[in-house]
C-alpha cells in the first residue's frame, strides 16, 4: 500500500497540482487514512526539511547565475569561447557548448545556463544561417550536460539527501561533464560538415588574448569557487555566497552593466526560483519522514534483491527509473522522492554513493530534454519563440549522446572517481 502514495503524487501532478503541494497533500491523506501519526508532524517536518545550512547554497547560486546574465559576464564568456573554437566549421555551435560549460562553473542551474547563454547565441546563430530550432536544441542539451560541471544544484540536493560531501560530489562531476560536452562538440562538427555550416573568423592569438583579458574578471568567479573548495577554507554555502558577491561586484562596479533596476529584477526572479525549489524540498521532508516510518526503502531494496543481485542489471534498472522520473518530475523533486528509497540498496550493493550521485545527476539532465516536463527544453524554446516539439526534433541526437555518456559513466566508475584520488579530498 505504501507505493500508492507515489502514484498519488504523480496523479496529482498530472492534473496540474504543483509538486510541492502534491507531496504534502498525499502524505496528509495517507497519515489520516492509516493513523500513523497526528497531522502536527507535517509543519514540524516542513520546517526541518528547509532549515539545513547546506541548502542555503541553492538561492545563492541562483542569484549568482542571475547576476551573470544581467551583468555582462555571460556575454564575455561567449566571446572568449568564440575566440578559441569559433574558427572551426560550425564553430558557433561549439562556442555555445563551450560557453555553457564555463557558465555552469558559476550558476549551478541548467535553466539559468540555458537562459543566460540562449539569449546571446540563438539570435547570433540564426544570423549566421543556423536553423533556429537547431540553435535552441544545442543550447538546451548543452545546458543539461553542464549540470554535471559544478556547482550544481541537483548535486547539492543529492548530497543533502544521501548525507555525502558536496565538495567530493562536485569534483567527481568534472570529467563526466566535460566528456559530455566534448561528445556534443564532435556531433556539432559532424553536423557542420554535413550541412555546410559557416566558419567564423580565422583563429587569432591576438583575439584570444583580447577576449581572455576582457573576461579576466568573469573567470575569477570559478577561481573563487574552486579555490575555496580545494584549499578547504569554505563550505559549499560559503562558496556560493562568495560567488554571488563576486558576480555583483564585477557586474555592477567593473563591467558597470548592473543598474538598480536590473538588480531589483534579478533579486525578484531569484526569489521566485528559490521559492519554487524550496517548497519542493520542504514538502519532500514530510513525505520522506512517512516513507522512512513505513520502511519503504528497506522494502524496495529487498524486492529488487529478490529479483536479481546482479549489480549491473540493477544499475540499468535504476537508470531507467530515474530517466522516467526525470520525464515527469523536476530534478529536485525526483532526487528527493527517489534517492531516500534507493540508497539502502546502493549501499548494500557496494556502489560508491558519489558515483551514484553522478549517475542520478546526468539521468535527470536527460530528463530535462524529454517531454512532458522538459524544463530546460521549454526554456530554450521560449527564448527562440518556437514550439518545443521543433526543438526536440532538432536536438534528439544530442540527447542520445547524453544517454550514451550516462551509460558510460554508469559502467565505468573510474571516470567519476579517479579525480578524487588525485586531489585527495
Amino acid at each position: 500500500m505504501e507505493w500508492l502514495i507515489l502514484a498519488f503524487v504523480l496523479g496529482l501532478t498530472a492534473i496540474g497540482v504543483p509538486i510541492g503541494y502534491a507531496l504534502v497533500l498525499s502524505t496528509a491523506i495517507f497519515l489520516v487514512g492509516k493513523g500513523v501519526a497526528p497531522l502536527t508532524v507535517i509543519p514540524l517536518n516542513l520546517f526541518a526539511g528547509s532549515s539545513s545550512f547546506p541548502l542555503l547554497a541553492i538561492p545563492l547560486f541562483i542569484l549568482a547565475g542571475g547576476l551573470m546574465e544581467t551583468g555582462g559576464i555571460s556575454l564575455r564568456l561567449v566571446n572568449l569561447a568564440s575566440s578559441v573554437v569559433g574558427h572551426i566549421r560550425g564553430g558557433l555551435s561549439m562556442v555555445t557548448i563551450l560557453a555553457t560549460m564555463i557558465q555552469s562553473e558559476i550558476s549551478g542551474s541548467s535553466v539559468a545556463d540555458a537562459a543566460a547563454i540562449g539569449k546571446v547565441v540563438i539570435p547570433a546563430m540564426e544570423k549566421r544561417g543556423y536553423p533556429r530550432a537547431f540553435s535552441a536544441a544545442v543550447v538546451s542539451n548543452a545546458a543539461s550536460a553542464a549540470i554535471l560541471i559544478p556547482p550544481s544544484i541537483p548535486m547539492i540536493i543529492y548530497a543533502w539527501m544521501a548525507e555525502e560531501s558536496v565538495a567530493r560530489l562536485f569534483i567527481a562531476g568534472f570529467v563526466p561533464g566535460f566528456l559530455a560536452g566534448g561528445c556534443m562538440m564532435l556531433l556539432s562538427y559532424y553536423y557542420a560538415r554535413k550541412y555546410n555550416f559557416p566558419v567564423e573568423d580565422a583563429f587569432s592569438l591576438r583575439r584570444v588574448g583580447a577576449a581572455t583579458l576582457e573576461s579576466t574578471w568573469a573567470l575569477l568567479i570559478p577561481v573563487v569557487i574552486w579555490g575555496g573548495f580545494l584549499l578547504g577554507i569554505a563550505t559549499a554555502t560559503e562558496v556560493a555566497a562568495l560567488a554571488a558577491v563576486a558576480a555583483l561586484v564585477i557586474g555592477a562596479f567593473i563591467y558597470r552593466e548592473v543598474s538598480w533596476h536590473f538588480l531589483v529584477r534579478v533579486l525578484r526572479d531569484s526569489s521566485l526560483q528559490t521559492a519554487a525549489v524550496m517548497v519542493i524540498v520542504a514538502a519532500s521532508a514530510v513525505l520522506g519522514w512517512y516513507l522512512t516510518t513505513e520502511q519503504v526503502p528497506q522494502k524496495f531494496a529487498r524486492a529488487i534483491l529478490e529479483t536479481t543481485n546482479n549489480k549491473y542489471l540493477i544499475l540499468l534498472f535504476l537508470n531507467l527509473f530515474f530517466f522516467l522520473a526525470g520525464m515527469f518530475l523536476h530534478s529536485a523533486a525526483a532526487i528527493i522522492l527517489i534517492v531516500p528509497i534507493v540508497m539502502p540498496l546502493i549501499r548494500k550493493l557496494g556502489i560508491d554513493p558519489i558515483h551514484f550521485g553522478i549517475i542520478v545527476t546526468i539521468n535527470l539532465g536527460v530528463g530535462q530534454q524529454t517531454p512532458p516536463v522538459a524544463s530546460v527544453l521549454l526554456t530554450t524554446a521560449a527564448i527562440a519563440d518556437i514550439p518545443f516539439w521543433e526543438v526536440f526534433k532538432a536536438g534528439y541526437v544530442y540527447t542520445l549522446v547524453l544517454v550514451f555518456v550516462t551509460l558510460l559513466v554508469t559502467y565505468v566508475p573510474w571516470l567519476s572517481l579517479f579525480i578524487l584520488d588525485i586531489v585527495k579530498l
